[in-house]
């Protein structure tokens, strides 16, 4: 007996249903990019490993998937690495290639290899999937699509306005109301791990931080203190896990917290410019919120952090993020070279419109009518109908095989059923005589008799 087939844990298989549905959200997101001005560039599905390994993090690193080189690769493996079992000695040898992790370091590498060719500032959009080997759960998955938009060559803060505005018009767009757009600043983290005592360790700091919805506040700091973080600069951070009221209030303690520290109060400065702004543009749908405990564990981000989180009630994790990262190209020879950019995460996203019903019902729409068969002569008359239907823009189709008895006309009508076609058309021998179609409603059952000129304005 044959094993059944299956497919790798977090990847999935998608019906109609859900790629019509998927397609909605994607066509409506670069709908917007375009609209402000995006151009659409599309990379390989896996680079050269050094491309992407070192630049997310070691928590990064350990989720990117290796791919093995082809051929014998394990020839090139002395004895001596070999019973080593050293993976960081191993792993290079037998695998030069990996899958990406993401599309902002491909997009650097990018930006680099064709910098001859583009015009600064460069504004780009890209829609593709990327793959991660994290542990599958709600909303997280293995093979994923990314959907980023990136402005590199500029290093105006009207840049993260924009991208401020675009993520409310997309939310707006898609009918997604009650999202929440989380700000803070990668200068801030860098000031308050000045303040503490921590600079050596501001990557640890931020990753520890950046759990702290996810894990607690006193998790938080054990982390943080099996880190090296002494317990001083810990208690200095008290402020941070009780940090409340609006911007200005949140802005306002900082200010208190950070006041010795040039780049912590450069960070302040900028989050107030982007605030002013989008206070005076003003959001449709979303809401900007400062968050001084958002971190994003990523290496590359050196300003303005962005995270969008779903509308109150809905458990999801983000549903989009991003931020500024002036030295991302200077890791492939192009100094100077400040960039922004955001993400929004496809799949979590559908997810939230499914569980909040916001799918508009037309897009699963797919066949209009279908030709029920009786014969030869008969499905040839219905494929010339069918012919014509379709120059109109009607979704039309016949049942294949053209047979005549009761029990097989049932069976296409169960057949359109399922498939929730809201027509189908009759063409038997009464119908070839009087060159006639009856047209029939599935869901009430109404049956009428029509001309072709009729039978295409009623499915009009």
């Amino acid at each position: 007996m044959s094993k059944k087939p299956s497919i790798p844990k977090g990847t999935r298989d998608f019906n109609a249903e859900e790629v019509a549905k998927r397609s909605y959200i994607m066509e409506t997101i670069k709908e917007q990019f375009q609209l402000y001005g995006f151009q659409p560039i599309e990379t390989p599905s896996f680079e050269n490993s050094e491309t992407l390994m070192g630049k997310y993090g070691d928590e990064g690193d350990r989720l990117i998937f290796k791919i093995l080189n082809s051929g014998e690769y394990l020839k090139k493996i002395s004895d001596e690495d070999y019973n080593s079992k050293s993976e960081s000695s191993i792993t290079p040898k037998i695998s030069e290639k990996a899958l990406r992790y993401d599309l902002t370091v491909p997009f650097a590498r990018y930006v680099v290899q064709h910098q001859n060719e583009i015009e600064f500032p460069f504004k780009r959009y890209q829609i593709q999937p990327v793959w991660r080997a994290d542990r599958p759960q709600k909303g997280r998955f293995r093979e994923f699509y990314q959907c980023d938009a990136d402005v590199v060559g500029s290093k105006s803060l009207f840049q993260e306005v924009e991208f401020v505005q675009l993520y409310d018009a997309v939310f707006t767009a898609l009918k997604l109301e009650g999202v929440t757009i989380k700000i803070n600043n990668r200068k801030i983290l860098s000031g308050i791990a000045e303040v503490i005592g921590a600079q050596d360790k501001l990557i640890d700091f931020t990753v520890a931080l950046d759990k702290l919805d996810k894990i607690g506040e006193e998790k938080v700091k054990e982390e943080m203190r099996s880190k090296g973080i002494p317990e001083d600069g810990i208690a200095k951070l008290q402020p941070l896990f009780s940090l409340s009221g609006d911007f200005g209030d949140q802005v306002e303690s900082l200010e208190s917290i950070l006041s010795t520290s040039e780049i912590g109060k450069t960070g302040i400065e900028e989050l107030e410019f982007i605030n002013s702004a989008i206070s005076k543009l003003k959001l449709k749908t979303a809401k900007l919120q400062l968050d001084v405990t958002l971190a994003r564990g990523l290496n590359y981000y050196t300003g303005a952090i962005f995270e969008v989180s779903a509308p109150e009630g809905v458990k999801m994790g983000s549903i989009g993020g991003g931020g500024r990262y002036d030295d991302l190209t200077g890791i492939f020879g192009l100094k100077d070279m400040s960039g922004v950019g955001i993400s929004f995460g496809l799949d979590r996203i559908y997810l939230v419109l499914e569980e909040l019903n916001l799918f508009p019902d037309t897009i699963t729409e797919a066949t209009k009518v279908l030709f029920i068969s009786f014969g030869e002569e008969e499905a040839m008359a219905s494929i010339q109908a069918v012919s014509k239907l379709r120059e109109s823009n009607i979704k039309a189709e016949i049942y294949p095989d053209a047979v005549a008895s009761g029990k097989q006309m049932k069976k296409q009508m169960t057949y359109a059923n399922r498939r929730n076609i809201p027509f189908v058309v009759l063409v038997g021998e009464e119908e070839l005589k009087s060159n006639t179609y009856s047209l029939k409603k599935m869901a009430t059952g109404e049956q009428q008799k029509l001309e072709f000129r009729d039978l295409l304005k009623a499915l009009e």
